[in-house]
């Protein structure tokens, strides 16, 4: 049976706006944890994969998850990135959990600071809860897998470099968008020095993100001269990644990126677009024409290699898109090169056992190939796992021309 790759279209609803009877696209849902850690109730938006259906079913696969700080500002926009990205085969379908806070202050920050002498961080107790709580709640009620993004702007990008130096096996990627690095009398950036030169970060990402703020005829290296508080937060980012990049043995995948046409408010879009790229630059599959064209080339093995590169990253199992694998059998059957066609028909068999639609696909592979036996078979396959009228349809010929023979 064919299936085709069809477009998603996604708004940027408000969260609270309910779904038009018409439209089955919503953003996501909201849930209310009750945290004993922080003795309180705290609430997450939520968004499971359009390719899950947009719901905890469990049985149509697992998914990695982004965990983003300032979930009421940045959980639409990474939801929509995740959405566009998976669509275009550029990372995995993603759940996305969007962090709300009481307090951002007092969530996003540790100790004080002398500009703010009146706020108290509750940084530590924060992160307690999402490790403690939050995270496996999210575990246990929701398709996901072992592989955690977390995300960052501002202050939470303080968070995450703080959580990055303190905690690194928290989380797999770490996204920080124009940290306030400065916070604290720049305590991340002293930690840092210490840290850094003891780590390990074989298997994890890390993605900076640094906004323009800086004045005419300023730039990255002059700036680093200045002493003025108005320079404070790209200052401790630079220092910060220079005293990252001193580490070459530390096995980090690490890029930062200097955003010269955007602002703090602007940086974050842009930069969660980049940093999933970069984080995911390991996933896309490339498939050239001349490889599609040639009888002789291996698609299959292209795609088993591939894919257990992505596996090797993801630190799981990544088994190729049922879809994918389909769409391209079919464009091999047009083309008349059967041996590649029934290949990749029978490696989507081997990983999906259960699929009705893989046996019913490579069933019009021998039906188109003139090998009726061998079709007649498959569809029967396929009927033992799920009612197809269109399977039901085709078998039925089969049979009748068999038995007026």
């Amino acid at each position: 049976m064919k299936t085709f790759f069809y477009s998603l279209s996604f708004l940027l609803l408000s969260f609270y706006a309910k779904a038009q009877e018409n439209s089955p696209f919503i953003t996501g849902f909201e849930e209310t944890i009750q945290s004993k850690i922080l003795d309180q109730e705290r609430k997450v938006w939520i968004h499971i994969p359009e390719k899950n259906g947009g719901n905890k079913i469990k049985d149509k696969g697992n998914y990695p998850v982004i965990y983003v700080l300032d979930g009421s500002e940045n959980f639409n926009t990474v939801v929509s990135i995740t959405e566009h990205m998976s669509e275009s085969n550029l990372c995995p379908p993603m759940i996305v959990v969007g962090i709300l806070h009481r307090n951002r202050l007092v969530d996003l920050t540790t100790g004080t600071d002398k500009e703010l002498p009146d706020v108290v961080g509750g940084g530590e107790k924060f992160m307690a809860y999402v490790e403690k709580e939050l995270i496996p709640y999210i575990d246990s009620n929701y398709p996901t897998t072992s592989y955690k993004t977390f995300v960052g702007h501002s202050l939470g990008g303080l968070t995450v470099i703080n959580t990055f130096l303190h905690n690194p096996n928290l989380f797999n990627s770490y996204v920080s968008l124009d940290a306030s690095l400065w916070w604290n009398n720049k305590k991340a950036v002293k930690d840092a020095k210490m840290i850094l030169p003891t780590q390990n970060y074989k298997g994890k990402s890390l993605f900076i993100a640094m906004a323009n703020r800086l004045e005419r005829g300023v730039d990255t290296l002059t700036v680093q001269k200045d002493t003025s508080g108005n320079t404070g937060l790209i200052r401790s980012n630079l220092e910060f990644i220079k005293d990252l990049s001193k580490n070459k043995k530390n096995q980090l995948h690490f890029k930062h990126k200097f955003y010269e046409n955007d602002d703090h408010p602007s940086v974050r879009l842009i930069g969660e677009y980049d940093a999933l790229r970069f984080i995911f630059d390991f996933y896309r599959l490339k498939i050239y024409d001349s490889e599609l064209e040639n009888p002789n080339f291996k698609l299959d093995d292209l795609l088993v290699t591939h894919y257990k590169k992505v596996s090797e990253q993801m630190g799981y199992t990544v088994k190729p898109d049922e879809g994918i694998i389909n769409n391209l059998g079919y464009k091999m059957m047009g083309k008349k090169q059967f041996a590649k066609a029934e290949n990749l028909f029978k490696l989507n068999i081997a990983n999906n056992p259960q699929s009705a639609n893989c046996y019913d696909s490579i069933g019009d592979l021998y039906l188109e190939n003139g090998d009726k036996p061998k079709a007649i078979e498959s569809f029967k396959k396929a009927l033992s796992l799920q009612e197809i009228p269109e399977t039901k349809e085709k078998l039925a010929k089969l049979l009748s021309e068999k038995k007026s023979k």
